[in-house]
Order: C-alpha cells, then structure tokens, then sequence
C-alpha cells in the first residue's frame, strides 16, 4: 500500500469526520442491489415463496459528553439503526441510523411497502394506523398482540392443539378509535410453545396462509438479531474513529458495506464457510495476490503454473 508508517488513529478519524457518509451509504446500497439478486432464491426453511422482511432496531451505547448530537437518556447518548431485513440470505434492505430517542414505529412512515410480502415485527411496531396503510398497500403484516388489547371475536377457525395451538381466529378491533384506525378484520392466533410452555399472540393481516405457517415466520425474525450480532462484535461497531455524526455514519455504513460485500463474495463463490470465517481470511488476504478462491480451505483449486505461464524461467533444470 505504501505505508511508511502505522496510520495514527487521528488521521482516520480525521478522514470520517471530513467525508461525507453519503457515499458510503450509496455504496452499500448498490452492494445491496446486488446481494438480494444473489440471495433471491435463497430457503426460507418455510414452504412460501413471497418475500420477507424482518423490522427491527438495535441500540448502540455512546458517551453523552463525546456524542452530544446523539441524546438518549439523560446521562447518555446513543444511536438506533433501524433495519429491514431481507430473510432471504440475511441482506438488510432498509437501514436508517437515528439517535436513541426516536421511536421504532416511526420507521414504518418511511418504508415504501412491497406488495405481496411479509413485514415481521415485534410488539414495538403494533401501530394500527401504520398497520392499515401496510395492509392497503397489498403487504401482509405479521406481529404480536399486546397485554389487553380489546378485540371482539368473529370466526373461529379450527385448530390441532397437539401442535401447540390455541386458537385461530378472525376478530374485530372494539373501541371508537381502533375500529378508525383499523377498520379491517384481523386474524389473531394464539400458540403455546411446547418448548417454553410460553403462550404467544400474533397477529395478521393474511388469513390463507397456514396457522402453523405464520408462527413460523414470526420466529425466524430472530435472524435479524443475529445481524446486529455480527455487525456489533465482529466490525467492531461500538468504537468510534471520530465523533461528529458524520464520521459515525460513515463507519456504520461502512460496515454494512463489508458485511454485504462478504456476502457476495460468499453465493458466488459457493463457499460453505460461515460469514465469519469469510471475514477473517478476507482480512488476512485482502492485499495478497492470490486468487479467492484458493484462499479458502477445502477448495480444489491448484496453484501450480501451468506450461504456458508467461514467468520467466531463471535457471534450467
């Protein structure tokens, strides 16, 4: 690279705080483009072939006398990154970075929804005049019902307890202002974990899919927790090089970028390696010149030159 000298810390964060984060949230968002095409006919593990997306926010910790732009608590400061996940191969379609006090429903007033797909949600997003426009906008939502939510049964659909459900109905929100906001049925089902012996309720907007079928999406959502896993331990998300908005947008987009990029470069090599073993041999290898795919244990790729190389020969044999 032509590095004299380690690069000092100041210069980096120097380089964050000066470049705008745009670029590298444009990056991202072409490498994005291209991962979903990639991962598009990816197993969902469930026998559906719409698209599904996982919403959910994780919150990052900061020092309130460092990052004051990023209020949170009083004693603290913090920024939220909001992510709708593809569950198809684990790609983030949507990612806004806010500062910790914004609420996560807030987000689903800037999603454009896609007709025909899934939007798995917790608890935090039951908002029921965001939930008619998703539901007007020919998607399908699938969420849980909070604690005394008042709702008036209208069908009952029959249900296999021996697998863990409950019941399976069609119900009508009561009050003045729910019937306003959702003036719609809903389907609400009820499932006992057989695992936990914890009782769930979901509700939805779809009422063809399988009972069984819409608890199932529900916990896949957890891949998105897995998501912010990775981002946070292994791109070291949690420390800062710089400490204006700027520089912080520019290192959680680039991030996002690596993560994508690793992605890539795993479907179409076909790698069997996990994510994280990707990542580590990329970063020991990135400057080497050698090929990827010799790079990655279990290949059968060889190394050796073939008779037509253009390598001078030094000495005879």
């Amino acid at each position: 690279m032509g590095f004299r000298s380690a690069v000092k810390r100041s210069t980096l964060a120097g380089a964050n705080e000066s470049r705008d984060w745009r670029i590298w949230a444009d990056l991202a968002t072409v490498l994005i483009r291209r991962a979903r095409k990639l991962y598009a006919s990816e197993s969902l593990g469930i026998e559906l072939d719409n698209t599904v997306y996982a919403l959910e926010s994780s919150t990052v910790d900061l020092c309130l006398s460092l990052f004051d732009w990023a209020p949170f608590r009083s004693t603290k400061a913090a920024i939220k990154l909001h992510t709708l996940l593809g569950l198809r191969g684990a790609i983030p379609a949507f990612i806004h970075i806010s500062d910790g006090k914004m609420g996560d429903v807030n987000v689903l007033d800037m999603l454009a929804f896609e007709a025909g797909a899934f939007y798995v949600m917790d608890r935090g997003y039951l908002d029921f005049t965001r939930l008619h426009r998703l539901h007007q906008s020919g998607a399908f939502f699938v969420t849980r019902a909070k604690r005394g939510m008042d709702a008036r049964r209208v069908y009952s659909n029959p249900v296999d307890r021996s697998t863990g459900l409950i019941c399976d109905q069609l119900v009508m929100l009561s009050g003045y202002y729910p019937v306003r906001n959702y003036p719609e049925h809903l389907r609400r089902i009820r499932f006992k974990n057989p695992e936990s012996g914890k009782t769930l309720v979901f509700l939805t907007n779809n009422t063809a899919l399988p009972a069984l079928t819409i608890c199932a999406l529900y916990k896949s959502r957890w891949q998105v927790e897995l998501f912010f896993k990775w981002i946070k331990q292994h791109l070291r998300i949690k420390h800062f090089l710089g400490n204006s908005e700027n520089a912080v947008k520019t290192q959680v987009w680039c991030a996002v970028a690596t993560y994508v990029l690793i992605a890539i470069v795993r479907k179409e090599l076909q790698l069997e390696a996990s994510m994280y073993t990707c990542l580590q041999i990329l970063s020991v290898s990135v400057f080497e010149k050698t090929q990827l795919s010799c790079a990655f244990p279990g290949d059968e790729s060889t190394t050796e030159q073939s008779d037509d190389a253009k390598q001078l020969i030094l000495f005879n044999s």
